[in-house]
């Protein structure tokens, strides 16, 4: 039954983003990461079942691309709403974004060491490591932005989202960084749990 909701919720922001999105390029660039973790974890739905603690944060995570896709992520109508009324300078729905690329990537990367026990007893070195791949994946990503700019030039602005802010490439990654500490802080034991109950200890 979940599996459905998730396809459905999948789905049907997956179509609503792609009617008369603000910026038909800036669409297709946010949304390509999403298409992919999509059919990632169709391929490996039998083969290799995730807890559904990390489905269910690739799903929120995909839904974020999804959004910050539709209207780019420079005029979120949520990130204008949170920038009135925190009287902030610039919409700041891209950090959310960058808060998800460490928040949903540590427990994926957390589960994939786990599961296939690359890192073992020491939670430490696990922690350590976890937050070490979700700044490299948060790194090669900006990368790619600085890539996909000097390919297209200005087309890429509204990818960007850099809104003028000088160290946006290195705030980035910092909330991606607190993104990872905060998963791990917050769901370790909860996806611990969810590892058991698939017969795997920790």
């Amino acid at each position: 039954m979940m599996r459905y909701v998730w396809l459905a919720l999948f789905a049907g922001t997956l179509v609503w983003s792609g009617i008369h999105p603000k910026d038909q390029f800036t669409w297709f660039l946010e949304v390509l990461p999403a298409l992919i973790g999509f059919g990632l974890i169709v391929a490996t739905y039998r083969t290799f079942p995730l807890t559904p603690l990390l489905y269910t944060l690739i799903l929120i995570h995909m839904i974020i691309l999804m959004v910050g896709g539709h209207y780019t992520y420079a005029e979120v109508p949520a990130g204008e709403w949170v920038k009135e009324l925190l009287h902030q300078s610039r919409n700041n729905y891209d950090k959310l974004g960058h808060f998800f690329q460490g928040f949903e990537p540590a427990i994926l990367a957390r589960e994939i060491l786990i599961r296939k026990q690359i890192v073992k007893p020491s939670r430490i070195w696990l922690n350590y490591i976890v937050l070490s791949i979700v700044l490299a994946f948060s790194a090669f990503y900006e990368l790619i932005e600085w890539w996909v700019a000097l390919a297209t030039g200005e087309g890429a602005d509204a990818f960007l989202g850099t809104q003028g802010y000088v160290w946006d490439t290195q705030s980035d990654m910092m909330w991606c960084l607190v993104g990872g500490i905060a998963a791990l802080l917050l769901l370790s034991r909860w996806h611990d749990r969810q590892l058991e109950e698939l017969g795997i200890r920790n």
